[in-house]
């Protein structure tokens, strides 16, 4: 019981320490499950491949960082910058990224099912292949994003804006998406179009 207290202490110590001066240094690959980053400046830091599992990154700044097939399931990323931050492959299965900054980040084939997505910006952005079921993306920013292929099955979207943003192959069976701006969306036959879509709304998208 001491010893594992011990050890508990000593990893909370180096975890401590870690969030000091993290800007652009390589922490591919290392366990940072449960840390607290909040505010940390993560910028152009490498993480690829690290494991940040229910971390807290309230407030982070993670601009450019590389957080390639990450573990971030159930991490708190409330209000943090990810602008063109590489996500590709991380598994973000129900993390909270309210008020998160997405411009132009690179999350092609990430796992987001189950996030909270609430007033995030992710205009510009690439989610290609990208599991969003279940995601809460209310109140979003996603114009001019790329959703090629991407499964928001039963994802709330409603009062969000897709203007401009390709669903070309997108799954949106179940989804709501009442009062969202699909304004100059483009989609295609192979896209699966929820019920819960008005006729305003396709009039207003583009099919290609």
């Amino acid at each position: 019981m001491i010893r594992e207290l011990m050890v508990r202490v000593a990893r909370l110590e180096r975890m401590a320490a870690l969030v000091d001066g993290l800007q652009g240094r390589d922490l591919s690959g290392r366990d940072l499950s449960g840390a607290n980053l909040m505010g940390a400046n993560l910028k152009g830091t490498n993480l690829k491949g690290t494991n940040l599992s229910k971390a807290i990154l309230v407030q982070a700044s993670l601009e450019g960082a590389d957080l390639e097939e990450a573990n971030l399931k159930g991490a708190i990323i409330i209000g943090a910058s990810l602008k063109g931050a590489n996500l590709m492959g991380a598994d973000l299965e129900g993390a909270d990224l309210t008020g998160a900054k997405l411009w132009n980040a690179n999350l092609k084939g990430t796992n987001l099912s189950k996030v909270m997505l609430i007033q995030a910006v992710l205009e510009g952005a690439s989610l290609e292949g990208a599991s969003l079921e279940r995601a809460i993306i209310m109140g979003a920013s996603l114009k001019g994003a790329s959703l090629m292929r991407a499964d928001l099955q039963r994802a709330d979207i409603t009062y969000s804006n897709l203007e401009g943003a390709d669903l070309r192959g997108v799954n949106l069976d179940g989804a709501d998406v009442r009062w969202a701006n699909l304004s100059g969306a483009t989609y295609d036959d192979s896209t699966n179009l929820p019920r819960s879509i008005s006729p305003s709304q396709l009039s207003s998208m583009n099919k290609v």
